[in-house]
């Protein structure tokens, strides 16, 4: 295992480095998709009885909460992000931070963010941001990363919540439409990782965790991307036939599927092992672009 406190005595870092290292903690690129669809779930709501004061710092809020819990991951996974290729970076693995800081720091930010959107918003905004730290912590990283290659689709719930937090900051309760957006970002999240993991395999193995490739295999891996793809399809499709939205998201979200499906079932019939990891690449790629275009045509559609 990595002795962390041994490396930071050797890693002197200014203020500035260090606030670095805590924002690098936070996994900002994991925390702007949250804000992002926490923001969108927030603008389409159909009610919006709150101070927009209130509601940007109900999104910082937000933010620092989901900071908060990659911060507690990284905690958590220190070990094994130092000994994969796509973590080993991360400030406890280089010694900028160590653990018992990375601890602190997240488990104070946790309460933080909630009673803040507590204080900003309402009881319901805050107990969904409280349930979304607490499943990614203790359901998904500690419990369920190291034992299923199921992980990431149970755990996938705690990144799909936060378009249905934002509905609540402006309405204070949920209905059908958040949980249409929830279940979106949940479908998606299995294809889009099981993606990452084909290519990053070795990494994994290395580091003794059960993602599919490792367990099941590579064929296994690619059936189930596409199924999620096909599963998808429909539910992306649902805000339309729900009449949630209207022509100009099915406009976005009909071809960004049928694409999304064609590209999996590509890599669903390649056999060569260097395009397999090839196309991986190109679906985690295209998975990004895809959510992000998904809930910009929804701000389109609401606001045309």
């Amino acid at each position: 295992m990595l002795n962390t406190q041994t490396k930071q005595s050797e890693y002197k870092i200014g203020n500035v480095a260090y606030l670095k290292a805590l924002y690098d903690l936070m996994k900002p690129r994991v925390m702007s998709l949250a804000v992002f669809t926490c923001v969108v779930g927030f603008l389409i709501a159909p009610s919006k009885n709150v101070d927009y004061l209130f509601a940007i710092l109900s999104i910082i809020s937000v933010a620092l909460g989901s900071g908060a819990a990659g911060a507690l991951n990284c905690w958590y996974e220190a070990d094994v992000d130092s000994v994969m290729s796509r973590t080993c970076l991360r400030p406890i693995p280089t010694g900028k931070l160590t653990r018992k800081q990375a601890l602190i720091f997240g488990t104070i930010s946790s309460f933080v963010s909630v009673l803040a959107l507590y204080f900003f918003s309402n009881i319901v905004a805050a107990s969904l941001l409280a349930l979304t730290i607490s499943f990614y912590v203790f359901v998904y990283t500690i419990w369920l990363k190291r034992k299923t290659p199921q992980n990431i689709v149970i755990g996938g719930a705690a990144g799909a919540l936060p378009p249905v937090i934002g509905w609540s900051i402006a309405t204070g309760s949920i209905s059908l439409e958040p949980i249409i957006l929830f279940l979106i970002i949940f479908i998606w999240t299995p294809s889009h990782f099981w993606a990452l993991s084909l290519f990053k395999s070795e990494d994994y193995k290395k580091a003794n965790i059960p993602m599919l490739p490792v367990t099941s295999g590579v064929d296994i891996t690619k059936k189930n991307i596409l199924v999620y793809s096909i599963l998808l399809f429909p539910v992306a499709l649902a805000p339309y036939y729900f009449k949630f939205l209207g022509l100009i998201y099915l406009s976005f979200s009909l071809p960004l599927s049928i694409y999304y499906i064609f590209i999996c079932f590509k890599l669903f019939m390649t056999k060569d092992q260097n395009s397999e990891k090839n196309i991986a690449k190109q679906i985690f790629a295209f998975s990004i672009l895809y959510l992000f275009a998904i809930f910009i045509s929804i701000l389109i559609d609401k606001f045309a």
